[in-house]
């Protein structure tokens, strides 16, 4: 019997095809963790309920939505809603109500089953990309489980976040393929992926600086020397022509949305923004290193911010940089994951100011990921080869991931209702007006008007040009039957509407409320005035026409 022959070249490639397959086997283990992890954390939102910030505007209270998916409902997603043009969006709310209708614990788990993916996508992309499972493990984990995350995966209004992502990472991962082999399909493919992206978020615009980071590192498109060159830097900005020009309709087509939108603005000087954009990226790692007292809103710093606090924020992004650069030589990692990190969060960190917030936690759900990767690449390399060295560091690693976890799902429980969520945001910020407002609107539902008129007091005095906060507090107090009380934040409500061109259902709302406290404390001309100007905004009204009815009733003889 003949026996084949063993060559140097078999033994390599049995020992080449036994380490695919036990790498294949290590990184569906790694995938299996990183689905079960976010399971762990965010399993609870199946029992969660939607919350009074947005989710009654993306859903609740959104008639096309709750429709489920219909030729009308896929029409009206295409247009300008909510500040916004995100179509997929939309859509993808629409499915979810066609699934699960208003159970708000379905909506919350596919916001989580889709962030679990992105887990794992983001595994596969930097898997694909550098070779190195272990890194790129470490990296997804800490995506998967980092407590600035919860903000875009246990808010329902916010799908938008992990959709946008979701297309990110697959473009991502289409471009490592038209990288690897080059063609116009597979091209077209990552033209198309992005495209879909910019339809769930226009946070995708910045994509294709990215694109090019990655040309750099890892993927090696484009490094120095004439040997290692294989493209020339403005041929790989050529080749990103197309997701450009995309990019700038999407900026386009978001300006316009916003303009055309309600959302609640501040304006403010050339220096509080500067000052609000450098100040604000040092506060995100410092959450990226110190995850406490998040909150769903940091309201804007309308007194400004001193100046010794932007020029030190700002020397300290300055030196950033410089020390990334200079050690881009041996460790390209560092200005890709900081220049990730940075031009992600362009769009977003008020240069142009698009609402009244300094920053969001949900603002880092991509731009978080450039750190991470520079902070476990640079760990690594700096690492002793010792196996015992290497065991502890993975054992410090697996201490950390799991006070992460552990503070993540303690936040998450904070988003279960509305009185939970307000409560927290009021406690761990200051003078934040609209958290206050929806806090007492909580309090209020809770029967607790006592808590909430004080509540809005504190709201009121954190921004006395917060029409909702007097209407809400007059309303409050004419509730607990201070009526006299509750007329002087309800005219300057009044004038604070009409002064803002606020809607007129507004308006509309507060003479109504006046109208009511006139009536009970007899003073009929006064009510029937506020009627009639309610009667003039809304013909319709009924509480408008029996109050009317009643105040002109008391004053006849």
């Amino acid at each position: 019997m003949l026996l084949p022959v063993r060559t140097s070249r078999g033994r390599r490639e049995r020992r080449l095809g036994g380490s695919i397959a036990s790498t294949r086997r290590r990184f569906l283990v790694i995938a299996l963790l990183l689905v079960l992890g976010v399971a762990a954390v965010y399993g609870q939102t199946g029992r969660h309920e939607f919350v009074n910030y947005d989710d009654n505007v993306y859903i609740l209270d959104n008639p096309e939505v709750t429709g489920g998916v219909t030729l009308t409902g896929v029409r009206w997603a295409f247009g300008f809603h909510a500040a916004n043009w995100h179509p997929l969006t939309w859509l993808s709310h629409m499915l979810d109500c066609q699934l699960f209708g208003l159970w708000a614990g379905g909506h919350h788990l596919m916001s989580a089953g889709i962030h679990a993916g992105n887990a794992v996508l983001l595994l596969a992309v930097l898997t694909a990309m550098t070779g190195s499972l272990a890194r790129s493990a470490a990296v997804a984990a800490v995506f998967a489980l980092h407590p600035l995350r919860v903000e875009s995966v246990a808010w329902a209004a916010e799908r938008k976040d992990v959709l946008a992502g979701l297309l990110w990472l697959l473009t991502l991962l289409a471009y490592v393929r038209y990288t690897r082999r080059p063609g116009a399909a597979r091209y077209l493919a990552t033209l198309g992926l992005f495209a879909l992206g910019l339809t769930a978020k226009s946070i995708l615009v910045t994509l294709p600086f990215v694109l090019l980071l990655l040309d750099w590192w890892p993927l090696g498109r484009a490094l120095p020397g004439p040997r290692t060159a294989r493209r020339s830097w403005p041929s790989l900005v050529r080749e990103k022509a197309p997701f450009l020009a995309l990019s700038l309709a999407s900026c386009l087509v978001t300006l316009k949305a916003s303009r055309e939108g309600s959302l609640p603005m501040v304006n403010p000087d050339t220096a509080t923004a500067f000052g609000n954009a450098v100040l604000s990226c040092v506060r995100y790692l410092g959450s990226f290193v110190w995850p406490l007292r998040l909150a769903p809103l940091y309201p804007y710093p309308v007194a400004g911010i001193p100046r010794e606090v932007a020029a030190a924020a700002t020397a300290a992004l300055v030196l950033a940089t410089a020390a990334a650069f200079f050690l881009s030589r041996r460790r390209p990692y560092l200005p890709v994951g900081w220049l990730w990190f940075l031009g992600t969060l362009v769009p977003v960190i008020g240069i142009v100011q698009t609402g009244s917030l300094a920053r969001a936690d949900r603002y880092t759900y991509l731009s978080m990921i450039g750190i991470a990767a520079a902070v476990v690449w640079l760990v690594g390399d700096l690492a002793p080869r010792r196996a015992r060295a290497r065991a502890a560091l993975a054992g410090t690693f697996a201490v950390v991931l799991a006070a992460l976890a552990a503070t993540s799902f303690a936040y998450v429980r904070v988003w279960r209702d509305n009185l939970s969520l307000f409560e927290h945001a009021a406690r761990v910020t200051r003078d934040n007006s609209v958290m206050l407002n929806n806090y007492a609107g909580a309090l209020r539902s809770a029967g607790r008007d006592d808590e909430a008129a004080r509540v809005l007091e504190d709201a009121v005095r954190a921004d006395p040009d917060f029409c909702d906060a007097r209407l809400n507090l007059g309303r409050t107090l004419a509730g607990l039957s201070r009526h006299q009380d509750a007329l002087e934040p309800l005219n300057r409500a009044l004038l604070c509407f009409e002064l803002r061109g606020r809607k007129a259902v507004d308006v509309a709302a507060t003479h109504a409320a006046l109208g009511n406290c006139f009536l009970l404390l007899g003073r009929f001309a006064d009510a029937e005035w506020h009627f009639l100007a309610l009667l003039a905004i809304d013909p319709a009204s009924p509480e408008g026409r029996a109050g009317l009815r009643e105040a002109r009733a008391e004053r006849s003889p």
